[in-house]
């Protein structure tokens, strides 16, 4: 797992308290080399809401 990776994960786990099943099921059907799908794959799967979504996005644009 790439770092980057890792740190968003470590966001959606600790800041937005998605579970780490819901995280596993969304890495498991996207490639891991594009980290940056994962929000999208999450909200496609209804796994997070679009407020929730909105706050990754922010949190992508502050780390990016």
């Amino acid at each position: 797992m790439t770092t980057f990776l890792q740190k968003l994960v470590g966001f959606l786990r600790d800041e937005l308290a998605i579970p780490a099943d819901s995280i596993e099921l969304a890495m498991r059907h996207h490639p891991v080399d594009t980290p940056h799908l994962l929000p999208m794959v999450l909200w496609n799967y209804g796994l997070v809401t679009l407020e929730q979504l909105d706050l990754i996005f922010d949190w992508l644009e502050r780390v990016a």
